[in-house]
This record gives structure tokens, sequence and C-alpha cells, in this order.
């Protein structure tokens, strides 16, 4: 079963982060993902990007994930 520290470390390794945080039961995972990438991309493609980085792993080991995106401007301000 994968672990939220897993899943924290895939999308650091794919996708440079300011601030990842992650928890889950092994199944279901929400996300909070600080990236200067985000900078002038909607939601979708933020996520996109979060998707991206975590490639075919979002078909075969994470069933769900469930993500707040910001870039740091937005996250300093939330």
């Amino acid at each position: 079963m994968i672990t939220p520290e897993q899943v924290k470390s895939y999308i650091e390794e794919g996708l440079a982060c300011q601030s990842v945080q992650v928890s889950g039961d092994g199944h279901h995972f929400e996300a909070v993902i600080v990236s200067a990438a985000f900078a002038g991309k909607n939601k979708v493609q933020q996520h996109q990007l979060v998707y991206r980085a975590l490639g075919e792993r979002m078909r075969e080991e994470i069933h769900a994930l469930s993500m707040q995106t910001y870039t740091p401007e937005d996250y300093a301000r939330k």
C-alpha cells in the first residue's frame, strides 16, 4: 500500500515545489501543493501538472487524489 510520504516524494520528483503536504489512508489522498510552476495557469492546468508528475501512478497506485494548488504568492495570502 502506498503511503502519503511516497505520494509527496512522487510529486516532488516530478514538479518543482516550494511545499507539498499529503495525507491519506493508502487509497485516498489529500494534497496541498505550492509551486511557482502554477503561475499563470488556471486550476485545471495546475492539476494537470500534478497528474503529469504522478504519471502512471495515478492509474496503478493512487485511487483518488484531492488537491489544493497554489502559487507561492497565493499561498502567502491564504
